[in-house]
């Protein structure tokens, strides 16, 4: 939290022009901000302080767990976030069903025939959606299906119908690399020696791969999908600026521009500790999953 913290105030300072402009601007319209309300915005938040000095104080507020209030809305920044929270988690649980869905069924029949014409042609389609940036893949996904079909609302937020194409978004980029992890899993346990031997007992080849593989390939899988919560985080930070949506990544964007420090520093903290709490819950949740003995044998 500190490192982040720290970090985050850093590349704030590092902005070029004045914060007190952007912050007067932010409160109160371009039209009407000027070096008279720039002045009064520095001394009313001490942005005339030293730099140490203020990092100082926002440290000082974090041991006794306040975020600060936000530079523009004077509000609390704990209590913007936790509106805004929901929204960015729904999005996360979504895009990361929707890689699922389409990750699990590609990847099994891949490593099942894998060396196949139908594995040959979805490596060739992963390395094209991971090779696409999400949110390029999201202005494709608005022209195809909301503008020239007219399938599905733009952007927008409320509706199950807003859900669909930023989860897709992400989803589709997070399945492109998840796929072939799935794929690559399920190919070791098919030419594995305890697979062959279940076989060679008089298991029929669904039973064998229902009872052995499965539940083998479970462990690597939920490991990855643990790896790609980072680039969900920052999927989720970019996609919710292009479908405004109004989560957290869409508020961090906003307070970047408009200099809002502890608005940044807050969100900043809040998607650390999303992305270390939930690696670690998927870790021990392969310590459960994982069918090996404690000898490493299975």
């Amino acid at each position: 939290m500190v490192v982040i913290g720290i970090v985050s105030f850093a590349m704030m300072q590092a902005l070029p022009g004045d914060a007190a402009f952007r912050i007067a601007a932010g409160r109160y319209g371009y039209d009407v901000m000027d070096a008279q309300a720039a002045a009064a915005v520095r001394m009313e938040l001490g942005l005339d302080q030293p730099v140490i000095q203020q990092l100082g104080n926002w440290l000082l507020q974090l041991t006794t767990f306040d975020l600060g209030t936000s530079l523009v809305s004077g509000t609390p920044v704990w209590q913007e976030i936790s509106t805004q929270l929901g929204a960015s988690l729904a999005l996360a649980f979504a895009a990361v069903a929707t890689s699922l869905i389409i990750a699990i069924p590609i990847g099994f029949l891949s490593g099942i025939r894998s060396g196949g014409l139908f594995d040959r042609v979805t490596l060739g389609l992963s390395i094209l959606f991971r090779s696409v940036p999400a949110f390029a893949l999201a202005v494709v996904l608005i022209l195809l299906l909301a503008v020239q079909f007219k399938l599905l609302p733009v952007a927008g937020y409320g509706q199950y119908a807003h859900f669909v194409l930023p989860s897709l978004a992400l989803g589709l980029s997070l399945a492109a690399v998840s796929n072939r992890v799935i794929r690559d899993a399920v190919t070791s346990a098919v030419h594995s020696t305890w697979f062959q031997f279940s076989r060679t007992k008089g298991l029929a080849q669904s039973t064998a791969t229902r009872r052995h593989v499965a539940r083998n390939i479970a462990a690597p899988t939920l490991a990855y999908v643990g790896v790609q919560l980072a680039f969900l985080i920052e999927g989720v930070v970019i996609i919710e600026a292009v479908f405004s949506w109004p989560g957290i990544g869409h508020a961090l964007v906003h307070a970047i521009f408009e200099r809002d420090v502890p608005m940044v520093q807050g969100a900043a903290l809040t998607l650390g500790l999303i992305f270390v709490v939930l690696n670690l819950l998927i870790d021990v949740i392969c310590q459960f999953i994982d069918p090996r003995d404690k000898t490493g044998h299975l």
